[in-house]
Parts: structure tokens; sequence; C-alpha cells
């Protein structure tokens, strides 16, 4: 693995001169990790990231003078806003002129009069202009108008940007379609930019509103593996040509082999299971960083084992700690009756599992029916396990299906983590898995 060379990382300050190489490296780290221009930057010299596509798709706008429409869709912490915040800094960078921008968010501005009075208002103020509380609704939509003609006439394009897009698509949409219909004059030069983590955004609008929105979608999704991997690297290799001492640097950069360990993978891993956004991770690698050891000055695997169980809210690791080793086996048995794709999953096919198991290992720990009974019992109060669909209520609780409340990588660990866990449930475990 190379250092890495970044020229965007913040320059070592007077401050951080006084302080020691490993209390520099922990504040550039966690600023990286607190600037989303930086995160998503790895990302901008890709020809078919959504970068470069939102920025060919505006950037176009801009050259040829005409109206675009385009909606960011995609799960909340994937980089939507960052991304469309990049693309802006570096556009009014290169046309510092001819580009507007006016913000509104669905969850503020959805009433179509609060709507356009925003937009009077951020519009009179990057103007110059005076503003009047007091306007109608026609004397907004009618200023509106006006200045679309007259930003387009100066070749200035206004870029609005519309966030959770979906709640303006709620009601009349009055808004939405005065927006777009102003757009339809010929001197006028703007973008709409919806942002949503509705998929289905796009089919919320009306037809009169659908037919003025042109039908671009750029979809956002959770980095894969090998984007996550590229950005541990890009947000923790310390660069080669910056004031930090060289020995430190590479002796810092090395102990992030670990990063190929099955072990750190296997923690990625565990993240990624629960929430695989970006947002998650950079929560992540900031508590990793604020558990790494200023003397010695490198991040450990240790570090990272850390962030993961302080990050991780785990009720359910929680409430196995305190089942007893009878619970744990109908817990296996549950989970390789699952891998097993067995249909019927009930008390009775449960007891046929564990027979099996010990009549195939000799275990020691080998229950009578009435007892594992009560453990069962036990472990739907305990919400582990429950009852796959109300009917039956009158049938005795051996013979209604059931269906595991805990998933693969919980039990796993729950049993990992368990003191005297039986040896042959972790070898049942790694045989399913």
């Amino acid at each position: 693995m190379s250092a890495a060379t970044v020229s965007s990382s913040p320059k070592i300050t007077e401050k951080m001169a006084r302080e020691s190489p490993a209390e520099q490296a922990q504040v550039l780290v966690k600023s990286r990790i607190c600037n989303p221009n930086f995160i998503f930057s790895i990302f901008s010299n890709s020809p078919d990231s959504n970068y470069s596509k939102l920025k060919y798709i505006i950037s176009s706008s801009l050259t040829e003078a005409c109206n675009n429409s385009v909606l960011l869709l995609g799960p909340r912490g994937c980089g939507k806003v960052a991304i469309l915040e990049l693309v802006l800094e570096d556009l009014l960078e290169e046309y510092p002129d001819m580009i507007s921008v006016i913000k509104l968010n669905g969850l503020l501005h959805c009433d179509h009069n609060c709507a356009l009075k925003e937009i009077s208002r951020q519009l009179c103020q990057e103007h110059q202009l005076l503003f009047s509380k007091m306007a109608s609704f026609d004397d907004n939509a009618q200023f509106m108008v006006s200045m679309l003609r007259e930003c387009g006439l100066a070749h200035k394009t206004i870029i609005f940007v519309l966030d959770e897009f979906d709640l303006f698509a709620q009601g009349k949409q009055l808004f939405l379609y005065s927006l777009l219909d102003a757009m339809q004059s010929v001197t006028s030069q703007a973008v709409v930019i919806g942002i949503s983590c509705r998929l289905d955004a796009d089919q919320l609008l009306e037809k009169r509103v659908r037919s003025r929105f042109s039908h671009r979608k750029l979809l956002f999704l959770p980095p894969s593996r090998e984007d996550t991997e590229r950005l541990l690297e890009h947000i923790l290799l310390l660069p080669t040509n910056s004031s930090f001492p060289h020995e430190y640097v590479t002796a810092f950069n090395v102990k992030l082999l670990i990063f190929a360990d099955y072990k750190f993978k296997e923690i990625v891993d565990t993240l990624s299971y629960s929430d695989s956004t970006v947002n998650h991770l950079q929560r992540f690698l900031f508590s990793t960083v604020s558990h790494m050891d200023l003397k010695s000055g490198l991040l450990s695997l240790e570090n990272f084992k850390a962030a993961l169980s302080t990050i991780q809210r785990q009720p359910k690791l929680e409430v196995l700690k305190d089942c007893s080793i009878l619970e744990l086996y109908i817990l296996v048995c549950m989970k390789r009756l699952e891998a097993k794709e067995q249909e019927l999953r009930n008390f009775n096919a449960i007891m046929k599992e564990y027979k099996s198991i010990h009549d195939t290992f000799q275990t020691s720990n080998y229950y009578a029916r009435n007892v594992c009974l009560r453990a069962f019992e036990h472990l739907l109060q305990r919400e582990l396990i429950s009852f796959e669909d109300n009917r039956g209520h009158g049938q005795s609780a051996e013979f209604r299906p059931v269906k595991l409340l805990i998933s693969r990588p919980e039990l796993y660990q729950g049993l990992k983590s368990y003191p005297s866990c039986p040896t042959i449930l972790h070898k049942l475990m790694d045989r399913d898995g």
C-alpha cells in the first residue's frame, strides 16, 4: 500500500506545530472525516461517477444557455448533498458571475406561499434588492418570472436546489408547477435539482408537472467494498509531502497495512451489515481516531474494535449475555433450520434438530423436553424469537411456526462474547456460515 499524497490536506497551523506528531495526525484525520468535500473528492476523477454526470448536466445548461432539471435519489447518508455541494463549489470557481444558487428544503418550504417567498428573499439578498414580507403569492411568482428573464438576458443561470423533494410533491404541487412553468420562457436559464431519499419521487408528480420536468435521475448508493477500502485509505493515510516527520509518516502508514487483515475486514463487514452509508463510516472512523493511543501515535486493530463496540447499539447482544446454554442451543438450532430452508420451524422441529446435534456430537448439554419448552418460552418473552403470525392463539406453542429475530452476525458475535459458550456451537455456526 502506498502512502497517500493528498494535496487538499489542511496545512499544519502554528498551533499544531507546537503539538506532537501524533496529536497533529489526530487533528488532521479528524478534520478530513468532518469535511464531506474531502471525502467525496476521491470519486470526482471518474467519468462514470455521479459527480462527473451532475457537473456535466449543470455546466451544459450554463454553456448552452438552456433549462434543465435532475433528481438525485438514494438512501440518506450516501452523499447526495455532499456531491452537489462539491459540484457547485467547482462551478462557482469556473463561472463566478454566471451562477445564482437558491436553496429550499421541503421540511421548511413545502407550502407554495412559503416556497415562493423564500425564493424572492434569497434573490433579493443576492442582487441587493429590497424584499417585501407583505408580498402576495402572485407578487412573488411574478417577481420570480421577472428575475428568471433578467438573469437569462444577462446570461446568468439560477440553480434551484430542492432538498426533500418528495415533500414538494404533496398536495396540488402549485409551487412546482409555477416554478417549472416559469422556466418555459425563451429567455430563462435555470436548473432545478431535486434531492430525495424516495426512489419513486418522480412518480409522485402530477401529469402537468411531470410534462415540464426532464426525466434525468442520478442514483446514489452506499459504497461498495472496493470503494470503502479506497475511502479508508483516502481518509486515514498521512500525506508524504507534508511537514510531518518522514519516519512518523512511514510508521503510521505501514501500521495501516491491517486493511488487508481478515480481522479488519470482518470489522468492516460487521459495520456495513447494519449501515453501509458513508455517514456511518464517518462516525465509525471519528470514534476510531478518538481511541488512538497518542503515546505510540499509531492506529491499531484494537482502536477499530473499540470504535465498533462504541458506535453500534447492540441490545440483542446484551440480551444474549443473559441467556442460558440451552437457550443458545435453541437459537443455533433455529439458525440451522433456516440455513436448511426448512419450511416448518416450530418447537417440535427445533427439538428434532437439537437431538440430531446431540446424537452426532455426543454433547453433554442435553435436557428433557419440558425443560427445553420452558427455555423456548423464555426466548419468546425476550423477543429473540417470535411466532410467525397471530393466528393459532388456541394452538399449543409447540406446534406454532416461529421465526428468529436475531441475525446470523449478531448471533455469531453473541456466541463469541459469551464466557462459557460450548465449542460445538461455534463449530456449528462456522459450518453453516
